[in-house]
């Protein structure tokens, strides 16, 4: 991989913006799918934007603050801040104090940073604005920090910073999009942005009606090798799963399940090759995770401009030996099994137990956790400079999930080949192992079928 570029980004003063007109003040109580331990974070994304020669003049800075305070008014929410109530229960006070947005300038062209496909973005620290250097704390500050970096060349960078408990992913991508429609002159957003954080709720009484792996610890005792190794000591590598490779999987899949998704193969691949680079016991539970979206799913329950968190982490669970003895056509079944099963009962269970257990974190031990962001649009959100070069997360993994997850970007490769770029983390001494597992089943076809009972 290539060496950062080396530059300078000089930030100006740190303002609050608030909505351009008067907003209602109150408070509202965050869902209890919101209100987990485990989303008291920021996450980061970043958008990068070529010149317009037809924007010659104009300031994006500028452009994109005016649309923020409008956006604002429709979302005024994230203009407030985050209190605890009883029992450490998150409501947002809704204040209008703003949120927080600074202005940069940088010595670097948009061409300088390369072709950036996936997360991480490169030096990204630089584009995003974070006064208290990480810190976990959200009580009593801007639910959104925002920075733009205008480049030399006329480009510019957004890079943000959102409080999970308040949006997530989707929600996040909602409000930005209604803050390029109103900075493209529109007068309201497309979409009318819904509270309604009731809807994912604990009910009364709560009662768990599911079982939750994600918040029990798996069986075993050994450590995890990924969590304990330091930092220093592991490396990061990108896979690409094009044409090629996505038939190879097909074909080391049994006949029933051959018409897998892209998703599915992919992750049945990758959770085996990493189980068994780790080397854990045989007799260790080892779990892959994923996290699936309620938004678009069968059910109508969720209402069009919903911008809460409506996600829950899907668990498919198993031993070492189990994956690691058995054909892939295992651990895909798994994981086809749980990715069907998150549907609202599920989501109202998850609300429930967060009640029932004072909102416990979720277990990551012996864990792989992917997000499939393929589809999600980050592009598309455009403040009038057309749609960004570079859309997505500024890291690779943030939080609580930090180093244990991987996200999933569809790119074009040096040859021309669309497919799927999975970033890997793992200790330096198992990387070579991970990577030749993965081989064998992208690169080398089996010399017999698995799945036929006449093999000898």
């Amino acid at each position: 991989m290539s060496s950062p570029p080396t530059f300078t980004v000089r930030r100006g003063e740190p303002e609050l913006v608030g909505p351009a007109e008067p907003t209602p003040k109150e408070v509202k109580p965050l869902s209890d799918i919101d209100d987990q331990e485990g989303l008291r974070y920021y996450s980061s994304g970043i958008h990068l934007y070529k010149n317009d020669p037809s924007k010659k003049g104009v300031d994006p800075a500028t452009v994109i603050k005016e649309a923020l305070a409008k956006a604002l008014v429709y979302y005024y929410p994230l203009a407030g801040r985050l209190r605890e109530a009883a029992g450490r229960k998150l409501v947002v006070e809704c204040s209008g104090e703003g949120v927080a947005f600074v202005e940069a300038d940088a010595d670097i062209t948009v061409e300088d940073l390369g072709d950036v496909q996936s997360p991480p973005f490169p030096c990204f620290e630089e584009f995003i604005y974070d006064p208290d250097n990480g810190s976990e704390c959200i009580i009593d500050r801007p639910i959104l920090y925002i920075q733009v970096t205008r480049l030399k060349c006329g480009g510019f960078i957004f890079g943000q910073r959102f409080c999970h408990n308040v949006v997530d992913a989707p929600g996040g991508m909602q409000f930005e999009i209604a803050i390029g429609e109103l900075a493209r002159g529109a007068a309201a957003p497309s979409v009318t942005p819904v509270w309604a954080r009731d809807i994912l709720s604990a009910r009364c009484p709560p009662r768990v009606t599911h079982k939750h792996l994600d918040f029990e610890e798996p069986a075993g005792g050994a450590a995890d090798g990924i969590i304990t190794t330091p930092q220093a000591d592991k490396v990061r590598h990108p896979f690409f799963f094009g044409p090629k490779e996505i038939a190879a999987l097909k074909k080391h899949a049994p006949p029933h399940l051959r018409a897998s998704s892209r998703f599915e193969l992919i992750t049945a691949c990758i959770w085996r090759s990493r189980t068994i680079a780790l080397g854990y016991p045989p007799d260790d539970e080892v779990r892959v995770s994923f996290i699936v979206n309620a938004r678009g799913r069968s059910s109508a329950w969720l209402p069009e401009g919903f911008y809460g968190n409506a996600f829950a982490f899907s668990v498919a669970a198993t031993t070492v030996q189990e994956i690691r003895n058995k054909p892939i056509g295992y651990a895909l079944e798994l994981v086809k099994k749980a990715k069907a099963g998150i549907t609202y009962e599920y989501l109202q269970s998850l609300a429930d137990l967060m009640v029932l257990r004072s909102r416990p974190l979720f277990n990551i031990l012996r864990t792989y956790i992917v997000s499939d962001i393929s589809h999600a649009g980050f592009k598309d959100v455009d403040f009038g400079w057309g749609e960004a070069v570079y859309g997505g997360p500024a890291k690779g993994g943030e939080g609580p999930i930090q180093g244990v997850a991987s996200y999933y970007s569809r790119i074009k490769n040096d040859k021309g080949e669309i497919g799927t770029v999975v970033p890997i983390c793992l200790p330096a001494d198992a990387m070579p192992t991970f990577r030749s597992e993965v081989e064998k089943l992208t690169k080398e076809p089996p010399t017999f079928d698995p799945y036929d009972t006449n093999s000898e």
